[in-house]
């Protein structure tokens, strides 16, 4: 199963190296976090930004997805 990394790169034609370049990050880097390995909040936000979505858009945080649901019950 792909992870929402692993379908932007795809979509937007990139390669992992390629947004390594673009983030000043190791390639290997990126590919752990497209394997779903939890990226720190600055890699995390860096991505985000990169590809103009919300944090919570792209890693699953539990807390945040909680909330989000409790507010689309209410």
């Amino acid at each position: 199963m792909k992870t929402t990394l692993e379908f932007l790169l795809e979509s937007h034609g990139l390669s992992k190296s390629q947004l390594a370049k673009e983030l000043g990050v190791t390639r290997q880097t990126i590919i752990r976090t497209a394997k779903g390995n939890t990226p720190s909040l600055e890699l995390a936000l860096k991505i985000a930004k990169y590809f103009n979505k919300d944090v919570s858009e792209i890693f699953f945080i539990p807390n945040v997805q909680h909330v989000e649901q409790r507010r689309e019950m209410n």
